[in-house]
């Protein structure tokens, strides 16, 4: 059973960049030669940032606010990002979640996904010995 549920079209005509990012996204994704969901939502967002010259975690914006539902997986990091930052702020604060990126985490949740992947960070140690010269 797949975790995915796709974005629906916008509904006002004056949302043109909207519907230009879904309309090339939902076009985009069947002709993706993969066999996992994931990987086409992801290299979907891909190529329409591409072609719309949009960050990816714009265009991955506007299609959960269009009902884009998936796990983790299959979203750029920079979104995600984005995600669990604002989710570390009260609702009344600048940079607060969005409805629809509330709605993301809670389905998130719903599905199964680690509910502490945001906070799971990794970083990269400078691990080599650095010489200076001292010649005066």
């Amino acid at each position: 059973m797949s975790n995915i549920i796709y974005p629906i079209p916008p509904t006002e005509i004056e949302r043109s960049l909207e519907l230009d990012i879904y309309a090339r996204f939902m076009r985009h994704i069947r002709l993706i030669p993969h066999n996992r969901e994931e990987i086409k939502i992801l290299m979907g967002i891909q190529f329409v940032s591409d072609m719309t010259a949009s960050s990816e975690a714009h265009v991955t914006k506007v299609l959960v606010d269009l009902g884009l539902r998936t796990p983790r997986f299959a979203l750029p990091a920079e979104y995600l990002d984005y995600v669990d930052a604002s989710m570390l702020r009260d609702g009344l604060e600048y940079g607060a979640p969005s409805a629809s990126a509330k709605e993301l985490v809670d389905y998130w949740i719903s599905i199964g996904e680690d509910r502490f992947a945001g906070f799971k960070r990794q970083y990269t140690l400078l691990d080599e010995d650095i010489y200076v010269s001292l010649n005066h």
